[in-house]
């Protein structure tokens, strides 16, 4: 039995832990912030709960497939219902489509903004679904080391059938004509790290978890996951210390032996770091163990940061679902914001939850719990007078499409932005999402899983394979869990 270490407690952190514990070896996660969840941490305020991170519950079969490889289904840890509508995207108080979860009533909108797009609808939706299937179950799951992972003939089938080489953009605009469906077609890859003209078309398999699969909500909010999967660990035998912050990776003889914290120094036989892959290589490994200068950092695409607002409202606010977009701007503009400038937008694009339309014990009775999230590029100058000039405009637009008057009913308010990722999760640039899936940010090419110097050092999380989102992270931890086990044997 090894002693493994694992920095970082957030949904890959205690992936990887929950699987090296499975194979029985002494496992131990080290968190420098208060409470478990990395990212999708949670905290209360003024009787509200808010999860203070991820917030979409997309791809519903990856946390099925995670748990059931313990024995387990997501049931025995949190219970989830569908949202119908999905969500809406609000382009002006008199353009708002909202997404119904039965898949004839979607095709049905469809057809009325755009005859002919019910047919091809569901011939986008039946390709999505073969990249969903190839990339979710054939691609994802690789360790990409090396491209002859991916030799394998119906690998490589669907890697070509996948679209791989030709955009989002000019795949979607293939189907689709009318502005409303485009936007909805490539909104997912916003938080992916580039413009839906950079963006592989494998990455529409996201539409067919959005469309087809559904759009989920756990009871209690999305910490309710890290929450189950906390108490998983635990029932494995995992030992978690928080409030811990991991100072040094020991070397000796070309291997890790351990981690210095302030806390105190531990033996380790393996590590595993979940925490942002450059402040671990940076700041905790001397260099001639590290895998990257700074300066290759430095010329990556990055996926957005972003300004949040918490918001406790004593009052109801109308037409309001559990996920609204505001597309009321120009959003080629705020993407070349984001990705190509880069600059603080000038009319923003932006999201807001409210899980108070759904549940009910996540704000005060009669009360709504909001959150609000504008996509940002990272590295950004974050002032609390920027954050305010923000804030403004943007309660002014949703008032504007609510026809709610709430600015003076607001009782609880805290904003988060580039500063406190860096604060919290010693985030590069700030960043909220990890590294764009540009095609030359794909798999083998991106940051590698392994410590090439160390053999018993490993990475995981959106800085390495597969990418960005709550699903990939699941992968992720399990990815490098088994890499590091197989070193271990």
């Amino acid at each position: 039995m090894a002693n493994i270490s694992i920095i970082g407690s957030g949904f890959s952190g205690l992936s990887a832990a929950c699987f090296a514990a499975k194979a029985g070896h002494d496992v131990t996660v080290f968190e420098k912030n208060k409470v478990i969840g990395g990212r999708a941490r949670t905290y209360t305020a003024e009787g509200f709960t808010f999860d203070m991170g991820p917030s979409w519950y997309w791809m519903p079969d990856i946390f099925d497939n995670f748990f059931a490889q313990f024995g387990k289904k997501t049931s025995d840890y949190y219970s989830l219902k569908q949202l119908d509508p999905g969500f809406q995207m609000i382009f002006d108080a008199q353009a708002t489509l909202q997404i119904p979860a039965d898949a004839e009533a979607l095709y049905a909108q469809f057809e009325a903004i755009e005859p002919g797009s019910a047919e091809a609808l569901k011939k986008f939706l039946k390709e999505a679904q073969f990249k969903y299937e190839v990339g979710m179950k054939d691609l994802v799951y690789k360790p990409a080391f090396s491209w002859m992972e991916y030799a394998n003939l119906r690998v490589a089938k669907g890697m070509l059938q996948s679209n791989l080489f030709s955009s989002v953009s000019s795949y979607v605009k293939k189907y689709f004509k009318d502005p409303r469906l485009v936007a909805l077609m490539e909104f997912p890859v916003l938080f992916l790290g580039a413009m839906a003209n950079k963006i592989p078309a494998l990455y529409t398999m996201m539409n067919y978890s959005a469309l087809v699969q559904g759009t989920w909500y756990p009871d209690g909010g999305m910490h309710q996951i890290i929450a189950g999967m906390h108490q998983l660990a635990e029932e494995l035998g995992v030992k978690f210390h928080t409030e811990t912050t991991v100072k040094q990776i020991l070397v000796q003889n070309n291997a890790v032996t351990g981690i210095r914290t302030d806390k105190g120094t531990f033996a380790a036989d393996g590590v595993i770091a979940s925490a942002d892959y450059n402040h671990v290589e940076q700041q905790l490994l001397e260099a001639p163990y590290r895998n990257y200068s700074e300066s290759y950092w430095a010329e990556k695409t990055f996926a957005p940061s972003c300004l949040i607002y918490y918001l406790g409202v004593d009052k109801k606010v109308d037409k309001l679902l559990h996920h609204s977009l505001f597309f009321d701007a120009d959003f080629e503009k705020h993407a070349e914001d984001i990705y190509k400038t880069p600059q603080w937008p000038n009319r923003p694009l932006f999201y807001v939850c409210c899980p108070s339309k759904t549940d009910a014990s996540v704000a005060p009775e009669g009360m709504e719990n909001i959150f609000i999230l504008v996509p940002i590029a990272t590295a950004l100058e974050d002032t609390e007078a920027r954050r305010e000039a923000y804030f403004d405009g943007i309660i002014s637009r949703i008032e504007k499409f609510s026809g709610t008057t709430f600015r003076e009913n607001i009782v609880y308010k805290k904003s988060y932005c580039i500063n406190d990722f860096v604060d919290d999760y010693n985030a590069y640039g700030g960043n909220a999402y990890g590294l764009a899936n540009t095609l030359s940010q794909t798999a083998v090419l991106k940051p590698s899983l392994k410590n090439k110097k160390l053999a018993n050092l490993f990475y995981t999380g959106q800085l390495t394979v597969p990418g960005p989102g709550v699903p990939p992270a699941l992968i992720s931890g399990q990815v490098a869990a088994q890499e590091l086990l197989k070193v271990l044997r």
